[in-house]
């Protein structure tokens, strides 16, 4: 399941139509859709390229913290063994934007 901004809700409906088309077509295959289908995943790509072509910053930073986008730890644990997360300043707290620690 895919996860949508705001911004993409057209996106999201044209997806949405794809999928739809592709669940009557297995349903009954003499429906000729195979046409429609490509079209509307060419006008999906189109859509999204001139979405992200003009995003606002805020927009930007909306992709950026998309819940779908890898993570440090996504990262670590394929790339490092044995990682040993270095914690805290032990003044204040444990502040998640910056991540560090040791392995190999």
């Amino acid at each position: 399941m895919l996860t949508y901004l705001d911004f993409e809700k057209a996106v999201a409906e044209l997806d949405g139509k794809i999928e739809e088309l592709r669940r009557l077509a297995a349903a009954d295959p003499a429906v000729p859709i195979k046409d429609d289908v490509s079209r509307l995943e060419a006008k999906s790509a189109q859509l999204v390229r001139d979405l992200y072509a003009k995003l606002t910053p805020w927009q930007k930073t909306l992709v950026a913290r998309h819940p779908a986008r890898p993570h440090f730890y996504d990262y670590v644990h394929t790339l490092i063994e044995d990682f040993t997360p270095l914690a805290g300043d032990r003044s204040f707290a444990e502040d998640n934007a910056i991540i560090g620690g040791a392995g190999h």
